[in-house]
């Protein structure tokens, strides 16, 4: 693996993050018109989304011009330097079009070698950013630093799990969660990338969710890592980029959720 403080990553994820606040929050609440970009059903897109990606790539150009990108809206541009920028500009668009403050800015970087080494998951209404890297996660929140850590919750039955939306997993998926439901103390949904971020501060205890793409992800697994947190597919297998997702606060706390999920494994 890279050694990643090698290019202060986490100062440059930072400067990602401020370009993007400055897009999307002009958009947000402001009535603002969401557009379709799926064949069938509903797949919301936004001015704010395109507007983001567009500026952080714009950053990465000035920054890190070797590197390459991989974003939601405008897909994937090829590097030279073996490090790949994962960009989901609004993560939650349905959450943002709704004018719930739960959407996020994800942020990954991954090495050559497709580990994601480096996350930041930002949500700007509440000026709240969360960073992780290899051995370390912290949390920024109105110019104060903090560290984050994982909660200790080793029983499914004292557990707050989340998914983001149970109708968009498979009948066998479904089937999976609704145990984890029936056996947890409380459950949330529609949370998106907010509910890891809760994850490594500790006030939720296990996510769990299907039919991720890699720039879902990539923000996602150091920060749950370096808060101390496990991200695993749903065979329990380090996670890797797309698929299926679980990230736990506690090595028991898994073992415990992956008897449901390894049924509904791909």
């Amino acid at each position: 693996m890279h050694d990643v403080l090698d290019f202060d990553a986490v100062s440059i994820a930072t400067a990602l993050a401020d370009a993007a606040r400055t897009a999307t929050l002009q958009y947000f609440q402001s009535g603002a018109p969401a557009d379709n970009k799926a064949d069938q059903g509903f797949d919301p897109v936004t001015e704010a989304d395109r507007a983001a990606e567009r500026a952080m790539r714009g950053v990465l150009s000035e920054l890190r011009p070797g590197d390459g990108i991989i974003g939601e809206e405008y897909g994937a541009l090829a590097g030279q330097s073996g490090w790949t920028w994962y960009l989901d500009p609004v993560d939650g668009t349905r959450a943002f079009v709704a004018g719930l403050p739960v959407w996020t800015t994800l942020i990954g970087l991954v090495d050559a070698t497709g580990d994601a080494v480096m996350g930041l998951i930002d949500q700007p209404v509440l000026d709240q950013r969360y960073i992780g890297w290899p051995g370390g996660a912290c949390l920024m929140e109105a110019g104060r630093k903090s560290p984050l850590s994982v909660s200790n919750c080793q029983d499914l039955r004292q557990a707050t799990i989340s998914t983001t939306d149970p109708f968009l997993l498979s009948p066998s998926e479904q089937g999976a969660w609704t145990h984890l439901r029936h056996t947890a103390r409380i459950t949330r949904y529609g949370l998106d990338g907010f509910a890891y971020a809760r994850l490594a501060a500790g006030t939720i205890d296990l996510v769990a969710e299907a039919g991720l793409q890699p720039y879902d992800m990539a923000a996602l697994i150091p920060v749950i890592r370096g808060a101390g947190g496990l991200a695993c597919d749903w065979h329990g297998r380090p996670a890797r980029l797309g698929g299926q997702l679980v990230c736990s606060a506690s090595p028991d706390l898994l073992e415990q959720a992956l008897i449901s999920l390894r049924r509904a494994a791909n």
